[in-house]
Formats: structure tokens, C-alpha cells, sequence
């Protein structure tokens, strides 16, 4: 393979393993690429679209014959949207590459070659798993290969659906999503009839017009249903007519919300949702803990795995009901409170005000008086005064983004010096960098994957560190 940094295609090669984050693994001529749209036992033409030296990246460009191990995709829309890439892998085979990749990454990254890995914990339901789906309306429908070389000229048209991979302009018209429960479908299909029967016209990213933006659901295992309809500017008329119509004919809807949002991208964080109808929020439940969800708060996606996440969390910080728990990147306070009964005092801390305010909310409905919450970088709340009011930690959970602690953050945590770390993250190379970084002072217990998101390649870990 000695095109170097040339664009072409490997003929008749065999997919032999799986890398990660999605790409599976051949090789060729002693060089390793990494494809994408292949699984293990494919054999396909491979399109090269990076080469170099000891490496290159490519995607399949036409299969030669398919593995063995393939499954039919559930999906009529699997291929072209993005979101469950893994459909055509049998489950307990996304749960092979995913604890697999989470070994390879904590064993390279992080250094650990000694430690117990626990067995993945994967989804007893691998369909309509998620309580919250966003789509976005645009005026750029994507079109199938088929349909752009056709003889005919397709026209433009409007579509709602989940953005294309790496086409920030154009949206998958979806009319079924099997990632929640069937009323999401219902939601979807009659906002964009509505809209397309009384002209109401969708979001042109590029040019910044249209009126119709996104719709973001949130579905709860209490059977409460929070939509929100976000839109570029405000016309009366045209909301109240579409909010009324969506009411009455999905009347399963609980609480109902608009926001206006004149900003170029989607994000609704620094905006205010206005409620339509209903409360504004919805309550969901883990395990006996009840939360509130406001339009913008976060909330783990799967609550069924989220209990499972969170009772590993528990399990590992083994707390006796003495200790101080101190819980970082607390958000709204979820998983501080769902361990709060075996612990003394809980302390959480959150970069984001509005979430703490959330987190005093769930607090209060739980009736759980021994945790508090801080709005603050942990950098700079941490110190000698805060621990001379809160006591030290005993145990330590940090759950950070995918782009794992900061490393300030994680000398903030060597220089205290807890008993017990539990690290839960979902993005194991970051995880495996900082633990790399804390084993200074820390060694590694355990580390226990877990699956929130069949059906993709993301995975969740939890690792427990005791001070040596």
C-alpha cells in the first residue's frame, strides 16, 4: 500500500477484528487500517481516505460477502441515519467488542495490567431504552444515493429527523426511531404533517430562516411526557395553532413547552423554555428516588441502566453510613442522592448553577436533609476553608464529560488525598488517561463496564481507586 496520502480502494479485503469507537480492523501488506461500515468476518473493497506510514482509515466502498455473524437491521432508516450503527451485530457481540475495548483502552492508556475487569453489564432491553430523543427540521431533506443519481430532478423538500453524519446542513426525513416507546413516532409524524398541510416553513441552517427548529422529547418510565418545540422567532398564530393540534391529538403529552431560540446553533441552556401546558417539568424515578427534569436539565437517557450505573456506583464507593461523600460533576444531583442513605453527608459540586438549583430541588423532594450542593469549578470551591466547614472526603465520585477531568482537577485530587475514588465515565480512553495521571498516589481496584446504549459503540465504565 504505497499511495501515500492518495485516495483508493483495497480490493477483497478481510475485516478481522474490531478497533474502536465503531471501526472495525484489517490489515494489509503489514499495514493496520481502520474502516468504518464493516464488522469482523466482512470481506469488502475498501476506499482508503487517510494512508500513512504504519497506518491508514477507509471505509467500505462495495461488499464482497458479509459476515457470518451479521444480523438483519431492525430499522428502515439503518444505513443512512447515524444513531444505531451496531444493529446488524448480534447483542451479546456488541457486548464482546465493548468490554474488549474498554479492557484495551485502561490497559494501554491507563497502565493497568493487573486489574480485575469485571464482566459488562449490558441492557435487558435493547429497544425503546432512551427518555430523551431530539429531532431538528430542516428544508434540506438528505437524499439517497438512488435518489441523486436518478433521471428525475428531485425537488427540495422538508424533513424532520436527526441531522446526517458529518452534513451539519441536511436532516433524515424519520418517520420510525425504535429508541423510545412509539409515542415519539406519533410526535414527530404529526408535527411535520401539520406543518407541511398549513405551509409552516422549516429551518434553513444556512441561511438562518424558517420557523420550525427542533422538537425534544422526554419520555419517563412514570409515564409523564415533556415535549418542547423550539422555533426561530415568534408567530402567535402559527404556534398556537400547531401546539393546540399536537395536544389533541397526542394527548398522552403531560407537559407542553416552546422556546424561542433566534440563536444560529441549537443549544437552549442559555434560553428559557415558556410552558404551554402542563407543569414544565416531569418526574422520573430511580430505584424509590424521584427527580425532576426541567427542559434543560441533564438526566441520564436510559433509566433503566442508569439504576444499574448508579447501583455499581454505590456498590463501589461501599460506603457504611459514616462517611463524607463527596460527588463532582454532580449535575442535578442524581447519583449523590441515590447513594445518600449509606452516607453521613453528602457534598456535591457543579460548574452549572442551574443544575444545583435542580439538585436542591431533589433533594428536598426526597427529604434528604444531609446533602448539599455548590454551584463552582472544584478547583477553586476545594479548599482548606470548604473542607473546615464540610469536612474532608471520605469517598470521592467523580463523574466527568467525555472529555474526562481536567487535569488541575486531577491534582486537586491527589493534593486531597481521599480514601476512595469512584470513577465513573463514559468515555474509557479519557478515563484511562486520568487514571494513568492519579496513580500516583492511587492503585485500581475494579473496573466495571457497563452498556447504557445498545445498538452503538459508546460505553460506560466505572472504575473504584483506594489510596496506596
Amino acid at each position: 500500500m504505497s499511495k501515500k496520502n492518495k485516495k483508493f480502494v483495497l480490493p477483497n479485503i478481510a475485516i478481522t477484528d474490531y478497533a474502536a469507537e465503531g471501526k472495525a480492523l484489517a490489515r494489509h501488506e503489514g499495514k493496520v487500517i481502520f474502516i468504518e461500515g464493516a464488522v469482523p468476518g466482512d470481506v469488502a473493497d475498501i476506499f482508503i481516505t487517510k494512508n500513512k506510514k504504519d497506518w491508514a482509515e477507509g471505509r467500505v466502498n462495495q461488499m464482497v460477502s458479509l459476515s457470518a455473524e451479521r444480523v438483519d437491521p431492525f430499522c428502515r432508516h439503518f444505513g443512512v441515519c447515524g444513531g444505531c450503527k451496531w444493529q446488524m451485530l448480534p447483542y451479546p457481540k456488541q457486548l464482546q467488542y465493548k468490554q474488549q475495548e474498554a479492557e484495551q483502552n485502561l490497559r494501554r492508556i491507563g497502565r493497568l495490567t493487573d486489574v480485575p475487569f469485571l464482566p459488562i453489564v449490558g441492557a435487558e432491553e435493547t429497544r425503546q431504552y432512551r427518555n430523551k430523543l431530539e429531532f431538528t427540521a430542516s428544508n434540506k431533506r438528505y437524499l439517497s444515493k438512488d435518489e441523486i443519481n436518478s433521471d428525475g430532478i428531485v425537488p427540495q423538500q422538508d424533513a424532520l429527523g436527526f441531522h446526517v453524519p458529518r452534513i451539519f446542513d441536511k436532516t433524515i426525513d424519520i418517520f420510525e426511531c425504535h429508541l423510545m416507546d412509539g409515542v415519539n413516532n406519533e410526535i414527530r409524524n404529526t408535527v411535520r404533517n401539520f406543518a407541511k398541510a398549513n405551509d409552516i416553513s422549516f429551518y434553513d441552517i444556512r441561511e438562518h430562516t424558517g420557523w420550525l427548529r427542533n422538537i425534544i422529547i422526554r419520555y419517563c418510565t412514570t409515564g409523564e411526557l415533556m415535549v418542547n418545540i423550539c422555533i426561530n422567532y415568534e408567530d402567535e398564530a402559527i404556534r398556537k395553532s400547531l401546539l393546540g393540534h399536537l395536544l389533541q391529538q397526542v394527548p398522552q403529552i403531560t407537559t407542553l413547552l416552546y422556546t424561542i431560540n433566534p440563536k444560529w446553533n441549537d443549544s437552549i441552556y442559555d434560553l428559557e423554555p415558556v410552558v404551554y401546558f402542563g407543569n414544565g417539568y416531569v418526574t422520573e424515578m430511580l430505584e424509590d428516588f424521584k427527580f425532576i427534569i426541567s427542559p434543560k436539565s441533564f438526566f441520564q437517557t436510559n433509566t433503566k441502566q442508569a439504576e444499574q450505573l448508579y447501583r455499581i456506583t454505590r456498590d463501589f464507593a461501599g460506603l457504611s453510613g459514616n462517611e463524607i461523600l463527596y460527588d463532582l460533576y454532580c449535575g442535578t444531583g442524581s447519583i449523590g442522592i441515590f447513594a445518600s442513605k449509606m452516607a453521613k453527608k453528602v457534598i456535591g459540586v457543579e460548574l452549572i448553577e442551574d443544575a444545583i438549583e435542580d439538585a436542591k430541588k431533589n433533594a428536598a423532594l426526597n427529604n434528604i436533609t444531609h446533602a448539599h450542593f455548590y454551584a463552582g469549578d472544584v478547583i477553586r470551591i476545594c479548599d482548606d476553608a470548604f473542607f473546615d466547614r464540610h469536612g474532608r472526603p471520605d469517598v470521592i465520585i467523580t463523574d466527568p464529560p467525555r472529555a474526562g477531568m481536567h487535569e488541575k482537577l486531577v491534582n486537586k485530587l491527589l493534593e486531597i488525598a481521599a480514601p476512595k475514588i469512584v470513577y465513573v465515565s463514559c468515555n474509557t480512553a479519557t478515563q484511562a488517561r486520568d487514571i494513568a495521571l492519579l496513580s500516583e498516589k492511587y492503585k485500581v481496584e475494579k473496573v466495571q463496564p457497563v452498556d447504557m446504549f445498545p445498538h452503538t459503540h459508546h460505553i460506560e465504565s466505572v472504575a473504584l481507586l483506594t489510596l496506596k
